[in-house]
């Protein structure tokens, strides 16, 4: 009896000093404290370069999508040519690229400058084959009808096809959109001071990854009620059955 007890006495021992040492590790109060504002810098330039890539994205996507449209072959094999391009690069290797490639052209851009480009081409890439296959799933009868009524294609094309369109693509796009504004992450690697540059930062002066966890309760901040918000989106204008 007295062994069993001085077993449970050391294995409790060693349960807190575990304990003590990974919240001493991962969850420093003092240093996530002085951390606290470079994060809460970070998380501001997160969301500036978040929305920029979102906003110009999706916008030149829709554009190459209804250019697309207009049936110009030789146009046709040059925006098929670049959204293949951008969706087979990965975005770090487009942002080095732009970033540590283009002072050789004497053209020099901010790393905040060449995430937003990068990232943008790449939902631009993805987004405009999202919403080409929008437009390419509404029945050709659609079109014959409202030609034969009198409208002109870019009316048919902007008051029938494209409400539609935009409909079906509003599931696959909502979550493309998503997974790339999270790789606003990879700005670090260009001397970006967003979340992960800022914690990377506080760890290196600090020898503590308690900032990593505090960047991880930032992306959390940020892209929860995000994902919450597309979920939301997918279920309100889904096709009803």
């Amino acid at each position: 009896m007295v062994f069993l007890v001085l077993f449970l006495q050391k294995k409790n021992s060693l349960l807190m000093a575990t304990s003590e040492t990974f919240l001493g590790v991962f969850f420093n109060t003092k240093i996530m404290l002085q951390a606290l504002p470079d994060i809460l810098a970070g998380m501001v330039v997160t969301i500036e370069i978040a929305l920029l890539v979102v906003v110009t994205g999706l916008a030149c996507g829709l554009a190459l999508a209804l250019i697309r449209s207009l049936a110009i072959r030789p146009l046709n094999w040059l925006i098929i040519f670049t959204v293949d391009l951008f969706r087979a690069l990965p975005p770090l290797v487009i942002i080095v690229l732009f970033y540590f490639g283009l002072p050789n052209l004497n053209l020099t851009l901010s790393g905040f400058i060449c995430t937003w480009i990068s990232l943008s081409l790449v939902l631009m890439a993805f987004s405009e084959e999202i919403f080409w296959a929008g437009i390419t799933a509404v029945a050709r009868g659609q079109w014959e009808a409202s030609r034969s009524t009198g409208l002109s294609f870019g009316q048919t094309l902007f008051h029938v096809v494209l409400p539609q369109a935009l409909r079906i693509t509003i599931p696959p796009l909502t979550n493309r959109t998503i997974a790339i504004t999270k790789s606003t992450a990879l700005a670090s690697v260009v001397a970006v001071n967003e979340i992960l540059g800022a914690a990377s930062s506080a760890v290196s002066n600090t020898y503590n990854p308690s900032p990593l966890t505090m960047a991880a309760i930032a992306y959390l901040a940020i892209f929860l009620p995000v994902v919450v918000f597309g979920r939301w989106i997918e279920t309100r204008f889904a096709w009803k059955k």
